[in-house]
């Protein structure tokens, strides 16, 4: 069975939700016939390379809220984070172009260490103080999760590199209409929105395999915080149920 994710790195609930879904995995009986591939989806997509900006900023302007308000929802969502046994920082983290992440990703894909480079640049970027945004950080990253040096390297330095296939994901999400993220695929059967909690995921994951029959994709699960197409991220208010 193939789970597909579509997902960007700055998307918190994408980090959060990677998480609960490994959760929901892990207790399945038949993981080790679960193939996994991480699609891509940018949040952001028509930022420019060189447009980079604190997180806090970005969010106040963005909302029009204010700097404390923010840093209230950043801790909320913090708080979901660190209840997965993740780390978050609520403050000092960037908002840039995550293509480039994104076309190193798919060289990850194409050497079988896409889901090692995926989790080291979620880390870096919501946990680490470590720019995603840097080249020389995302080359130290594709290094860590044992990509080739000068292959990372020369990725980077051809835009055109991979192009195509971040561009062919983006398609196919819009297709699927996925219009938040993250957003799951199982079986091409159904469909996960949302960073939904770990018993959602394993549920699914039951139904997808024992129906393998169905053709149309099914949603699963109700509504859970995502991040939308014009790189909107819900955020739970302080002292609401979240998912």
């Amino acid at each position: 069975m193939r789970v597909e994710i579509w997902s960007d790195i700055a998307c918190p609930w994408c980090y959060i939700g990677k998480a609960r879904f490994e959760k929901g995995l892990a207790g399945f009986a038949h993981r080790d016939q679960v193939e996994v591939v991480h699609r891509s989806f940018e949040l952001d997509p028509g930022r420019a390379k060189d447009d980079i900006a604190l997180v806090v900023d970005m969010l106040a302007q963005k909302y029009g809220r204010t700097r404390e308000e923010v840093l209230a929802m950043e801790g909320n969502v913090a708080a979901n984070a660190q209840a997965e046994g993740l780390g978050y920082r609520s403050e000092g983290r960037d908002h840039g172009s995550t293509f480039d992440i994104h076309r190193l990703l798919h060289l990850a894909k194409a050497r079988g260490l896409q889901d090692e480079l995926l989790a080291l640049a979620y880390r870096a970027n919501f946990a680490e103080e470590r720019s995603v945004y840097d080249d020389a950080v995302l080359v130290e990253l594709a290094v860590e999760a044992g990509l080739d040096e000068a292959e990372a390297r020369a990725v980077l330095a051809d835009p055109t590199a991979y192009a195509d296939d971040v561009r062919a994901d983006e398609r196919e999400a819009s297709e699927l209409g996925a219009n938040a993220v993250p957003f799951f695929v199982l079986d091409r059967r159904y469909g996960i929105s949302g960073g939904q909690p770990s018993e959602v995921f394993a549920q699914a994951l039951e139904q997808a395999w024992k129906d393998r029959e169905a053709t149309a994709l099914t949603p699963v699960g109700d509504d859970a915080a995502a991040c939308d197409a014009d790189g909107a991220c819900e955020v739970p208010q302080p002292g609401a149920a979240t998912t």
